[in-house]
């Protein structure tokens, strides 16, 4: 890939495809996820190296390392479940999908990503349930001895950026006349070439 090329795509990451206020929302998700998602790898991977330099040279290991690796796994996680729905990467079904004709392939998108987007929202009000029982037990962790209920809170995040990810993959279905499966990837399967 060229210089500029690379550029480019840099400065467009996170640049909407969808008008006004919805490419808006959908640019600060997408910055948010990345967000999530870069501190989450960096902090786990910093915290990690440093416990076994701490183990192996100063014959001391960090003693939460692995409460906030748990932590951080949390994060990375329910931050990805919204990035992969940014990018399309999301399991599909599609044996029967891909042989509908058109326009009922285009409803049905529509109509996956709003229930898919209620299912993540209805998600969210769970764990938010969950984590008000979890804060009432007052349960906290044994080596940072803050709260459990922190760590449960990236949950109901992911949930909700999933969630208004797939609300914004429908309206983009709407607006649009092809077939997306989120607001930047347009239905389709790329052709892999083998090399020999």
């Amino acid at each position: 890939m060229a210089e500029g090329q690379e550029e480019v795509m840099t400065s467009n990451e996170h640049k909407s495809s969808l008008p006004g206020v919805f490419g808006w929302v959908d640019s600060l998700i997408s910055r948010l996820e990345s967000f999530m998602l870069a501190a989450g790898v960096l902090l786990m991977a910093t915290n990690t190296v440093a416990n076994v330099v701490g183990r192996y040279i100063f014959q001391h290991s960090i003693f939460f390392t692995e409460e906030v690796n748990r932590i951080l796994i949390i994060l990375i996680t329910f931050a990805g479940v919204g990035y992969a729905a940014r990018h399309g990467r999301h399991i599909r079904m599609s044996a029967v999908f891909d042989h509908l004709p058109f326009r009922l392939r285009k409803v049905m998108m529509i109509i996956i990503a709003i229930v898919t987007a209620l299912a993540m929202f209805a998600l969210c009000y769970f764990s938010v349930s969950y984590i008000g029982k979890v804060m009432t037990s007052g349960r906290v962790l044994p080596a940072l001895q803050i709260p459990v209920w922190w760590i449960f809170v990236w949950v109901p995040v992911g949930f909700f950026i999933t969630g208004a990810q797939y609300l914004l993959t429908a309206i983009k279905n709407v607006l649009e006349k092809d077939v997306y499966l989120s607001t930047n990837v347009v239905e389709g399967y790329e052709e892999t070439e083998i090399e020999i």
